[in-house]
């Protein structure tokens, strides 16, 4: 089984989102009159089934936050397809989705516009959709949202600058959820946050994902964090997907080098376990994404590198039951 999409072994729920062959491609200015492809999304498929959290991780650059973009179409993909609930959203007005598929992003300091109070931000959708009948409907629905996601009603009228970096984070989760989405991109949402209030970020949005249903994209680089809230998990390299694979499994069983690699650099509380786990050094730096090797993107920093690996690119195979990598080394063995 290839990476078309069906990623998912021999899953039968129902699959809330499909996105087959994604591509996002920026042009670049090279030199004069010169122009190269960025490819930040290149040939990306997978499925989120209904209830579930994938988790997308990968360094700096990897292209996760414009997957989830492109997801959304917040910037157009250059080809493949995205489906919402079986149906094609290519060609179609995302304003017919903006109630289905909202994103709750990264910065929570540039994300909440500064002129608005936190009612007007959060009430901005319900405004656009005329979704009350009237005033004192739009206050209590949006009364119900701050309390939803712990902030005060003692708030409502006042501006982002008066609030700490957690609660404008959860500023931000309440307009996501004032059009009651079915799905989120959620942007490496507690990145930007102290250890302590990431904590609470990531239950808060477990608890809102049982009590409305919810089918979250969660995007970080922090596998802890992940590894915490996903159901299954996806690896990015250099635009490409490299291993998939359900959370436990992906932990306990890492296939691909690179993920190995992920994981060996978490920092383990135990000492007598840190200092008999063995960590994996890379070698080299990351390449241009620009520039990137050709064949197998992660060839040049890879000590399992073969011959085809030059050649030609590794299909995203199920090497095991319901565990997907792109590698030629893993796939001949099996």
């Amino acid at each position: 089984m290839t990476g078309t999409g069906s990623n998912t072994g021999n899953d039968e729920r129902e699959v809330l989102l499909e996105v087959r062959h994604l591509k996002k491609y920026f042009g670049v200015h090279t030199g004069f009159l010169k122009k190269t492809d960025l490819k930040a999304v290149d040939d990306v498929s997978f499925v989120i089934h209904k209830g579930d959290t994938l988790g997308i991780v990968g360094e700096s650059g990897c292209g996760k936050t414009t997957l989830g973009r492109t997801i959304l179409r917040l910037t157009e993909p250059t080809s493949g397809d995205i489906l919402y609930e079986g149906s094609s959203i290519m060609g179609k007005n995302m304003k017919d989705y903006r109630d289905k598929m909202q994103i709750v992003f990264q910065d929570p300091y540039a994300s909440l516009d500064p002129r608005k109070t936190v009612a007007d931000i959060i009430g901005e959708a319900m405004d656009i959709r005329k979704s009350y009948s009237s005033k004192e409907e739009r206050r209590e629905k949006i009364l119900g949202l701050m309390h939803l996601v712990g902030l005060n009603a003692q708030f409502y009228n006042r501006f982002p600058h008066e609030f700490s970096g957690g609660q404008r984070q959860r500023i931000g989760i309440a307009r996501a959820l004032a059009v009651d989405p079915g799905f989120i991109v959620c942007d490496e949402p507690v990145s930007a946050l102290d250890v302590s209030i990431q904590a609470q970020i990531i239950n808060m949005l477990e608890d809102l994902q049982q009590e409305r249903k919810l089918t979250y994209l969660f995007i970080a680089h922090d596998l802890a964090v992940v590894k915490h809230i996903s159901t299954r998990i996806g690896v990015m390299y250099l635009g490409h997907m490299v291993e998939m694979a359900s959370s436990r499994e992906l932990y306990e069983r890492p296939l691909h080098p690179y993920t190995q690699m992920l994981l060996s650099a978490i920092p383990v509380a135990n000492p007598d376990l840190s200092a008999r786990r063995k960590r994996i050094k890379l070698q080299g730096e990351i390449p241009s994404p620009l520039a990137p090797p050709s064949g197998c993107p992660f060839r040049t920093r890879c000590p399992q590198a073969c011959a085809s690996c030059a050649e030609v690119m590794p299909e995203l195979k199920e090497v095991e039951a319901g565990h997907f990598a792109a590698c030629h080394v893993l796939q001949e063995k099996g």
